[in-house]
C-alpha cells in the first residue's frame, strides 16, 4: 500500500482521533491542508457520531478518518465499583456533595453490536481506525468490501501481528510517549515501548504500513520517524491547543503551564497519559485500591471533575497530553500543518 495514494492525501501527517477533543472543524482544517483529519467517536452515541461525520463532510471534500473503541466490554463488578466509589467519596464530600451510588457504562464498544458499523457503511468515510482491539472478522470484511481503509492501534509486536493477520490495512504504532489512552488490547499488560523502537520493530516484522504515534510534536520529530521507516506520523497533543478543538480553557492553559505527564488508570479504568494533576498527586497513592473497570471508573471521574470545576478546581480534568508537551506551540491547525511541513523538508547544511 502507498499511504498517500490510498488515502488520497498530500502529506504523511495524521490528526489523532481524540474523543472529546476532536471536532468537525479541526478535522476539516487538517484535511483541507493536505493531512488526514480525524474524528474520535468512541464516546459518541450513534446520532452524535452521524452528526459529526456529516458536519465534517460538509466542511471538506478531502479524506479523513473516524475512530471507535474496540474494548472487551465487561459487566459491572459491584464490589470493585463500590470500593472505588468509597475511595473517592472524600473528594466529593470536599465540595459538599455525595458520591454516586452506582456507575454507568458510558462508552459502548464497536464489538458489542453493528450499529456503528452500519453508520460507517452509510456515511462512507475514507478511513476508520480502532483503539483497544480489533473489530470482528465480519465487520472488517464489510468495511473492506466497500473500500474503506482500516487502521488499528498496536503498542507491541504481538498486537501488530494480530492486526496484520486480521486483514487490517494499516497499523498505528503507539509508543509509550503518546498522550491519552494506551491502545493496549489487555489493560493489565503494557509493553511500554518507545515510539522509535516500536516503529523499527514493526517495520522489521510487519508488511503493512506503519503510522508512528507518540511524542511527535515538530517536523523534526516527524522526519525522524519517517527516516526510521514509518509511512506517516500521527499527532494529537500538538493540535489540542487549536481554537477549533473542543478542549476547554483550563485544558488549553494547562498544556502551556504544565510540562510533566504521567500515566494513570485511575481516571478511566484504563492506563492513559495526561498532565500531572490531582489524579496523580492525590489519588494514585500506594494504598489506592483496584480501580473500577473501564469505562465505569470514567463515569465516576467525569462526575467528580464536573463537581470540582463548579468550584473552580480543574485538577480532576482528564487533560490528556503526550510526554513531549513542553514542545507545544500556539498555532492554529492550518498553520501548524504548514510549519510541520517546513520543518520536515528543512535541509541542514
Amino acid at each position: 500500500m502507498n499511504v498517500l495514494e490510498d488515502l488520497a492525501i498530500k502529506h504523511p501527517i495524521f490528526l489523532s482521533p481524540m474523543a472529546g477533543v476532536s471536532t468537525p472543524t479541526l478535522a476539516a482544517e487538517v484535511s483541507n491542508q493536505g493531512g488526514l483529519g480525524a474524528l474520535g467517536l468512541g464516546a459518541s452515541s450513534i446520532d452524535v457520531a452521524k452528526q459529526q461525520i456529516l458536519a465534517t463532510q460538509a466542511l471538506t471534500d478531502h479524506s479523513f478518518q473516524i475512530n471507535f473503541f474496540c474494548h472487551q466490554s465487561q459487566a459491572l463488578n459491584p464490589s470493585l465499583s463500590q470500593d472505588w466509589i468509597d475511595y473517592l467519596r472524600p473528594e466529593f464530600e470536599k465540595y459538599g456533595a455525595s458520591a454516586p451510588t452506582e456507575l454507568q457504562c458510558i462508552y459502548p464498544s464497536f464489538l458489542d453490536h453493528d450499529d456503528y458499523l452500519e453508520l460507517v457503511l452509510e456515511t462512507h468515510p475514507k478511513a476508520v481506525s480502532f483503539h483497544f482491539g480489533i473489530p470482528h472478522p465480519h465487520q472488517i470484511k464489510a468495511l473492506k468490501d466497500v473500500g474503506i481503509i482500516t487502521m488499528v492501534t498496536a503498542t507491541n509486536l504481538i498486537e501488530a501481528q494480530a492486526i496484520e493477520t486480521a486483514g487490517i490495512d494499516m497499523i498505528v504504532a503507539q509508543g509509550i510517549e503518546a498522550g491519552g489512552h494506551r491502545g493496549i488490547f489487555n489493560p493489565s499488560f503494557d509493553s511500554a515501548i518507545h515510539t522509535h523502537d516500536l516503529v523499527k520493530l514493526l517495520k522489521k516484522h510487519c508488511n503493512i504500513p506503519i503510522i508512528a504515534a507518540g511524542g511527535i510534536m515538530t517536523g523534526q520529530d516527524a522526519k525522524q520517524m519517517l527516516t526510521l521507516g514509518a509511512d506517516a506520523v500521527q499527532l494529537g497533543t500538538a493540535f489540542v491547543q487549536c481554537k477549533s478543538s473542543q478542549a476547554n480553557e483550563a485544558y488549553r492553559k494547562a498544556l502551556f503551564d504544565q510540562s510533566v505527564t504521567q500515566i494513570s488508570s485511575s481516571i478511566s479504568g484504563r492506563p492513559a497519559r495526561g498532565l500531572v494533576n490531582h489524579w496523580h498527586s492525590q489519588i494514585d497513592a500506594p494504598e489506592r485500591p483496584a480501580v473500577a473497570d473501564y469505562p465505569y471508573a470514567y463515569d465516576l471521574a467525569k462526575q467528580l471533575h464536573q463537581l470540582a470545576s463548579q468550584h473552580q478546581d480543574h485538577g480532576f480534568g482528564a487533560f490528556w497530553a503526550g510526554s513531549q508537551v513542553a514542545k507545544i506551540r500556539a498555532l492554529e491547525a492550518p498553520d501548524l500543518i504548514n510549519q510541520l511541513i517546513l520543518e520536515m523538508n528543512f535541509k541542514e547544511h
